[in-house]
């Protein structure tokens, strides 16, 4: 079974009554539910109860800290059905308590007006190598779990348009330029495309705000943490084409960094826009699972 197989599993929920599925919980070597799986997870939930309409748009705040090794629950709210758009809430439940609340609205296909940016001009991912996230001497660093971490090769593969070093502490711009595709075939089924950019969304986002300031987001000390995240679609997507994932972090303030991201396709086509704010706090005790960088 390949990298994306095996994703792919996550989102066969489980029916256990009307409006309410469970899922089961993936590791992807943190040790705490990844929080693109529940954001993706709780979509497909959502996507069981509409029929004839894609996804625009979510909205999700994270309540709690998830346990991958227990398997979750989405209880869904039917809140409307009009004549163009649907609505959906989804609570997600894991020992009896709330650790996501979605918010999703559902359209039927319509024509209208279109404009749009242009796509920023970077180099191409075929003029890119995918390159090892850290170097040796930085692995060395970490402890032998995280070290799995950075280096299982994921079901996503990443190719970086800039070259920022993850333990430079200078004044950087906070911007991040990604390249991404599936790396195996996904099947032809547009829910399903849009769940997995909702999973693949919430890698290297709000670790843009921490670019123009003197620490690392890896440092063992500092505290990340998803608070919440929007996504909208704008035009149907394709995960095993190359997207470009154009990262901004507009402002930080008050422990919350706050960043803002455009995907597009290899010929400029602006497929969707997300937001996330997330806590950045420096604590004394660094992380477990981390040590301190020398």
């Amino acid at each position: 079974m390949n990298q994306i197989e095996n994703l792919l599993q996550y989102f066969n929920l489980e029916k256990l009554e009307e409006n309410l599925y469970r899922a089961q919980s993936l590791d992807i070597g943190t040790g705490r539910i990844f929080g693109g799986q529940v954001l993706s997870q709780a979509l497909a939930a959502a996507y069981r109860t509409v029929e004839g309409r894609q996804a625009h748009s979510f909205h999700a705040y994270f309540l709690r800290e998830g346990d991958v090794k227990k398997p979750v629950v989405f209880q869904v709210d039917r809140a409307r059905d009009g004549r163009s758009f649907s609505n959906r809430r989804v609570v997600v439940i894991q020992h009896g308590r709330p650790i996501l609340n979605l918010a999703a609205s559902f359209q039927i296909p319509e024509e209208g007006y279109e404009h749009q940016v242009d796509a920023p001009d970077l180099s191409k991912p075929d003029e890119l190598d995918e390159k090892p996230f850290l170097t040796n001497k930085q692995m060395q660093s970490l402890t032998p779990r995280m070290r799995r971490l950075m280096t299982t090769q994921g079901p996503f593969e990443f190719r970086f348009a800039d070259d920022i070093d993850p333990f430079d502490l200078g004044n950087n711009e906070p911007i991040r330029q990604i390249w991404f595709k599936a790396r195996y075939k996904v099947p032809d089924h547009q829910p399903l495309h849009r769940q997995l950019l909702a999973f693949v969304s919430d890698f290297h986002l709000v670790a843009t705000s921490t670019f123009p300031h003197p620490v690392s987001y890896l440092d063992p000390t500092l505290q990340i943490a998803s608070l919440d995240h929007a996504m909208w679609f704008h035009h149907d997507i394709n995960v095993n084409d190359w997207l470009l994932y154009d990262c901004f972090s507009p402002v930080a303030s008050e422990a919350r960094g706050f960043a803002q991201g455009r995907v597009f396709t290899l010929d400029g086509k602006l497929v969707a826009n997300t937001s996330q704010q997330g806590l950045i706090r420096q604590r004394k005790k660094a992380r477990d699972g981390y040590k301190k960088q020398k």
